[in-house]
């Protein structure tokens, strides 16, 4: 497995640099790898963290995900845009990469439910952190979906 140095900054903290190679990634997977037109710049990441996951050794962004405060995306806090980079998948970071998200979003924002809307092939992987289903399948951007949840309690 990489050497990841993990770097959670708010919107207005995020350097030129930082912001591009989110973009870039997001773009990457979200856009063209998934074929999917959408409109990315959705309002959303200017009231958020951002956690970021460098390769410690190349400095390239492997692993990112958007932590959004309650009332953003949804009534809860929520993790999205979670992605790893194509050439860096099967390894590990993905679970690496939410272990630290459920951490972070709990100390930015408080101990309480997460929500996430999870494309529906990941649906096992996110129940693998004690996620579950609160949703109907749903279609998003063409993309089977669901809402999960993950309380502290649990």
């Amino acid at each position: 497995m990489h050497s990841i140095q993990f770097i959670c900054r708010d919107f207005t903290a995020l350097s030129p640099t930082q912001l591009y190679a989110i973009w870039q990634l997001r773009n990457r997977v979200f856009i063209v790898e998934q074929q999917c037109a959408y409109l990315d710049a959705d309002d959303k990441d200017q009231q958020a963290y951002h956690l970021m996951g460098f390769s410690i050794s190349s400095h390239q962004l492997l692993i990112y995900t958007r932590l959004l405060p309650p009332g953003v995306g949804f009534q809860e806090m929520a993790i999205g845009r979670v992605v790893v980079h194509p050439d860096y998948r099967n390894m590990g970071l993905g679970k690496l990469l939410m272990q630290k998200s459920i951490e972070a979003i709990q100390v930015l924002y408080g101990p309480g439910p997460i929500r996430l809307g999870a494309q529906l092939y990941l649906q096992k992987f996110y129940e693998s952190f004690g996620f579950q289903v609160c949703s109907d399948v749903y279609l998003e951007d063409g993309i089977p979906h669901v809402e999960m949840i993950w309380n502290p309690a649990s």
